[in-house]
């Protein structure tokens, strides 16, 4: 779900190029571009990132709205779509860890996060609300993987390309994601 280069679109605007990339390597080394080793991260400290990285958000969110929905060169989502894909990445990771916890070895549906991008009209939004939604999103995650027990940690679900996750693994890589697009926005480096 994370790339450095993400296309989006709203009305009027280039077409998506879809990120056809499979980011689960990840989880096997540090990522060059953000700085983030996904593997390393403790389990313990994922709900503190997703809220740090909420918090950030929020705060990028805060900027003026025109500047926000401009993008930086055509094929790169502005700063106000790459906070609607975080949300949505929050929400639906919510919905596939519930899964996983209730549902022996799942197979979560499909995302069309590039169709989600143009459909929900990202671009569009309104900057104050997304930064309330995302932060909402955010806390429920976090609450969710606090939740988590310690006999729920190896518990599996699986992507429909193949990729195979447990609850651990799949906190990691979740957690590369908002990061990686913070570092999109931002430029900083974890």
């Amino acid at each position: 779900m994370s790339t450095s280069e993400h296309s989006g679109g709203t009305a009027g605007e280039d077409a998506i190029v879809p990120d056809t990339k499979d980011w689960t390597w990840v989880l096997e080394r540090p990522c060059a571009d953000c700085g983030l080793d996904a593997g390393a991260v403790g389990r313990e400290d994922v709900a503190g990132m997703i809220r740090a990285n909420a918090a950030a958000w929020e705060g990028v969110l805060a900027g003026e709205p025109e500047a926000l929905r401009r993008r930086p060169r055509p094929e790169i989502w502005s700063d106000l779509e790459y906070a609607c894909h975080v949300r949505d990445v929050f929400r639906l990771f919510d919905v596939r860890l519930k899964l996983m916890l209730d549902q022996d070895d799942p197979l979560f549906a499909n995302w069309d996060q590039d169709g989600t991008a143009v459909a929900e009209r990202y671009g569009e939004q309104r900057p104050a609300v997304v930064a309330g939604e995302l932060v909402r999103a955010a806390e429920v995650l976090a609450a969710a993987f606090e939740g988590v027990s310690d006999a729920q940690w190896g518990r599996t679900g699986n992507r429909s390309d193949g990729a195979r996750f447990t609850v651990e693994s799949f906190s990691r890589y979740l957690v590369h994601d908002p990061v990686h697009h913070l570092y999109d926005v931002t430029g900083e480096r974890v």
